[in-house]
């Protein structure tokens, strides 16, 4: 496995109400001001989120080595990550699977008409680092690329995938012009309340089992 292998989790961490708040911030008074704060807060978030999960994850494979090594024992540390990765994927399969019928948007997104940066870079942290669902996208993340001995630069492509996503509803207004992104907006809001779950559940499905194919291949 390799880094480009987790590219697709970055889906997983926009879809639902990150993606809508991005939505909101994009018609909001100051959409490019709030926009570029909201991306701001979550590039921050990620980037953080997975370079912790890869730092402990490189920690917990060096002691385990060493101990092992003076031991005169089989390393089987790959394959232990590769379980609790494996584990951690099916936990999010389940969040996303309870999470799915959730409809309507949260009354607090009303309030965010009026959102300048700071704002939007409160709400970037606040979502990313509250959000079940991306805390263990970011885990699996760092976890995945440290399993595989990468350095830390592999994490940042799908850091930067996370916020290019995010930034799909500001490139939709500046792109569009306005009057036209007022129309395409509210579609790309009600389709990822409706249907980005599915695409979640498929992606989550197939990187499991890329991660049962790493644990086969350990053994």
């Amino acid at each position: 496995m390799n880094f480009l292998t987790v590219l697709p989790l970055a889906v997983v961490m926009v879809a639902g109400t990150p993606l809508v708040v991005a939505v909101f911030l994009a018609s909001a008074d100051r959409p490019r001001a709030a926009s570029l704060g909201y991306l701001a807060g979550a590039g921050l978030v990620v980037t953080v989120g997975v370079t912790v999960s890869w730092l402990l994850a490189r920690t917990v494979r060096g002691l385990a080595g060493d101990t092992i090594a003076a031991a005169g024992r089989v390393d089987h540390t790959g394959p232990a990550i590769d379980g609790a990765v494996l584990a951690v994927l099916v936990v999010l399969a389940v969040v996303v699977w309870l999470r799915r019928r959730r409809t309507g948007e949260p009354r607090w997104l009303g309030s965010i008409q009026r959102a300048g940066p700071t704002r939007g870079l409160r709400l970037g942290l606040l979502l990313f680092v509250a959000t079940p669902t991306n805390d263990l996208t970011m885990a699996v993340v760092g976890a995945s690329v440290a399993r595989d001995d990468l350095p830390w630069w592999h994490l940042l492509p799908i850091v930067l995938l996370t916020v290019s996503i995010l930034a799909l509803p500001l490139l939709a207004l500046l792109l569009l012009l306005g009057r036209r992104a007022t129309r395409v907006l509210p579609r790309m809001r009600t389709w990822a309340q409706q249907h980005v779950w599915v695409v979640d559940e498929v992606l989550i499905g197939f990187f499991a089992l890329l991660t049962v194919a790493d644990l086969l291949r350990s053994w």
